[in-house]
C-alpha cells in the first residue's frame, strides 16, 4: 500500500471514517493513511464491530471489505446507507466480479476497488464528485489473471469441490485442476 506523506485535504477534515477489514493490519495502515489526509478513523475488524459503530454514530465516509469473517461486507454498505443516506462508502475485495460490483452501487457505495488498493486510490474513491467518472486503473489485470480470478471464485463458491467446479465451469475436471495447482498469473 502507498503511504505518501501529503498535506490534509480541506474536503474532509475532521470528517469521520469507517474501515472496515478483517485484516487488521491493512486497517490499521490505512487508517494512518486516512489521517494523514484529514479523516478522523475508526477501524472495525468485523461486520459485527462495524455495525455497532454505525449504529452509535454513523460515519460520513466508510471503506468496507466485501468479504468479512463474520459477514457480507455489503450488508454493512447497506445498513450505513439507511442510518445515514448521505454516507460515502467504498468497497473492497479481492474476489471482484460484475455482479457484486453493481450489487455494491445499488447499495449505495460510490466505488469498488480491487484490494491491494492503495491509499491514494481510497482517497480519490471516497472524495471523487458524484458526477466524476472514476479514473481508469494504471496497471488493469491481464486477461488471463482475470480468468484465474474467476476460476477461483467459482470454486470457493462450491465449497472448494473441483467435480462441481469443473461442471459449472463447463470444463473438464483434470484441466480445472492443473489449472488449481498453478500459481495465480500475473
Amino acid at each position: 500500500m502507498s503511504m505518501q506523506m501529503s498535506t490534509m485535504d480541506p474536503r474532509v477534515d475532521g470528517t469521520r471514517l469507517l474501515i472496515v477489514d478483517d485484516d487488521e493490519a491493512f486497517g490499521q495502515r490505512l487508517a494512518r493513511a486516512m489521517e494523514k489526509r484529514g479523516f478522523v478513523t475508526e477501524v472495525a475488524a468485523s461486520a459485527q464491530d462495524a455495525n455497532i459503530a454505525t449504529d452509535r454514530n454513523p460515519p460520513d465516509f466508510a471503506v468496507v471489505d466485501m468479504r468479512l469473517g463474520d459477514g457480507n461486507g455489503l450488508d454493512v454498505v447497506d445498513r450505513l446507507r439507511k442510518r445515514k443516506p448521505d454516507a460515502r462508502a467504498v468497497v473492497l475485495t479481492g474476489y471482484g466480479n460484475i455482479a457484486t460490483a453493481v450489487t455494491a452501487v445499488k447499495l449505495g457505495a460510490v466505488d469498488y476497488l480491487a484490494k491491494p488498493a492503495d491509499a491514494d486510490d481510497v482517497f480519490a474513491a471516497l472524495t471523487r464528485e458524484p458526477s466524476d467518472p472514476p479514473t481508469p486503473p494504471e496497471n488493469p489485470m491481464s486477461a488471463d489473471r482475470v480468468r484465474w480470478e474467476h476460476i477461483q471464485r467459482v470454486y470457493e463458491m462450491c465449497d472448494r469441490n473441483v467435480s462441481e467446479t469443473a461442471r459449472r465451469l463447463n470444463m473438464h475436471r483434470r484441466t480445472l485442476q492443473r489449472i488449481l495447482a498453478k500459481r495465480a498469473p500475473r
